[in-house]
């Protein structure tokens, strides 16, 4: 018999900080205006990241975290892409996570199973012990639109979907072509493609499902996601749930003190997230073309990611080792107009820093919503995942980022970069999508309100897992 009647619900993220992250927003948000607690059970094939355990450790004590003992991957192919991955530890957590979930129902009032895009798996052991199974879609709707549609796709269409001769009609989206939809759909014969396939089409076991996004943001997606059809569970847009700038900042940190020396709104933000580089003759490409601008910027830069770079970088080198790679004289020429810092800088809180006024982004979706909470508006600069398709979205349909065009051999050119740039911070264009983002980021705020529609949509969600308990 359960000893207490705090209802409480297991969250399981897959790896990667990226899903992590706004699953804790979400728990945060759960707990604070629901009075739950949460678990986190998190499955691991190594030990904890350092960002994963000082992350989870500051976390309020209605918010607990399990690390289940790590599964070995060594059997995988060595080419292996990141959702087989993230799959097979999934997958081989199982019994583990069978363990973790006896003791939480022996002695709590566990009342669902939270996974997020690729932890299906989990429901089978979600029924076992009868608690709603719920997915959390750290992404787009329109992505959640995909992975819903994909089943049907997958058995009408016959050839890669990049070789489609027109382009894919996800329901509620623009149509987009084949080759920008997310990058594990673009080989079907590939591991990585048959696990997507085999989680969109466990998604209807799903009790409901939350999605990171708004109506304002994304209305067209949401609206055809909430249509009903038999088997479609229900869809709850609860976004957007972001990490905010801290008001407790850390003033030790060089960024924002730069930004606190440069004019509102004046500076550039260029950072591809914690998973994203560049090659050498890009990352050089990107220095002169931020330096052609003449724009003020804060650039995050990481090592190039071809393998000589690698080879050097990793060797015997410290972190301001990237510093070869930039074009000689570069950061003398730029000294004062723009400030360069090695692999990371505090994002949230450079976002909502009054100095930045732009953002140059790989489009990770994380990123765009801690934009649309600020009013920032972006460069769309994709490089993996399903970036391409948000860049797609962000570009043609929310209009609130411009995108630079790539030569014949995939490279953005300076001359193309410094345009861009320049077009963003003073351009026409720029005031364009300057304007948009205000409505957006009104519109964010209004959503996350006492009675706002994301606020909504969670109590909804909240009342239903309540219900279980008095049941």
């Amino acid at each position: 018999m359960a000893q207490t009647k705090v209802p409480h619900i297991a969250v399981v993220p897959t790896p990667g900080m990226g899903h992590l992250i706004p699953l804790i927003e979400f728990a945060k948000r759960v707990v604070q205006q629901h009075q739950f607690a949460v678990t986190f059970i998190i499955p691991t094939d190594g030990a904890p990241t350092k960002a994963q355990t000082s992350t989870l450790a500051s976390l309020p004590s209605s918010i607990n975290s399990i690390f289940l003992p790590p599964v070995t991957l060594d059997d995988a192919p060595e080419n292996s892409k990141i959702e087989t991955l993230i799959s097979l530890t999934l997958a081989r957590s199982l019994p583990s996570l069978r363990d973790a979930l006896k003791s939480l129902v022996a002695n709590t009032s566990l009342v669902s199973l939270v996974v997020d895009l690729f932890g299906t798996d989990a429901f089978d052991v979600a029924k076992e012990f009868n608690l709603s199974p719920f997915i959390f879609f750290p992404s787009t709707a329109m992505a959640l639109s995909l992975f819903l549609y994909l089943p049907t796709l997958d058995a009408s269409v016959s050839c890669e979907y990049r070789d489609l001769p027109e382009p894919v009609n996800i329901p509620g989206c623009i149509p987009i072509h084949g080759k920008y939809l997310l990058d594990p759909v673009q080989d079907r014969k590939n591991e990585a493609y048959k696990w997507v396939l085999h989680h969109t089409k466990r998604y209807r076991m799903a009790e409901g499902i939350m999605v990171n996004s708004f109506m304002e943001l994304e209305g067209g997606a949401i609206k055809a996601l909430q249509e009903a059809e038999p088997g479609k569970p229900p869809v709850y847009p609860v976004g957007p749930l972001v990490k905010m700038g801290s008001s407790t900042r850390t003033d030790d940190d060089e960024s924002l003190k730069w930004l606190d020396t440069q004019p509102r709104g004046s500076v550039l933000f260029v950072s591809f997230g914690s998973g994203g580089t560049l090659s050498s003759r890009q990352l050089n490409e990107l220095a002169l073309g931020l330096e052609m601008s003449e724009q003020r910027f804060l650039w995050v830069v990481r090592s190039p990611n071809d393998e000589v770079a690698n080879a050097t970088y990793f060797g015997v080198h410290g972190q301001n080792e990237f510093l070869k790679f930039l074009p000689e004289g570069f950061l003398e020429r730029t000294k004062g107009r723009g400030l360069v810092v090695p692999s990371w800088a505090p994002q949230a809180q450079v976002l909502s820093h009054d100095s930045t006024g732009g953002f140059l982004t790989h489009c990770g979706w994380n990123s765009v919503l801690e934009s649309v909470v600020n009013g920032v508006p972006l460069i769309a600069w994709p490089l993996y995942a399903e970036q391409k398709m948000n860049a797609v979205t962000l570009t043609e349909h929310i209009q609130v980022a411009l995108r630079p065009k790539a030569s014949e051999n995939g490279l953005y050119g300076k001359e193309e970069i410094a345009r861009v740039v320049k077009g963003l911070m003073e351009g026409e264009e720029g005031k364009r999508v300057r304007y948009r983002m205000k409505d957006l980021k009104d519109a964010a705020a209004a959503v996350l309100s006492e009675n706002g529609s994301s606020t909504k949509a969670l109590t909804e969600v909240a009342l239903k897992w309540k219900n279980k308990i008095s049941n």
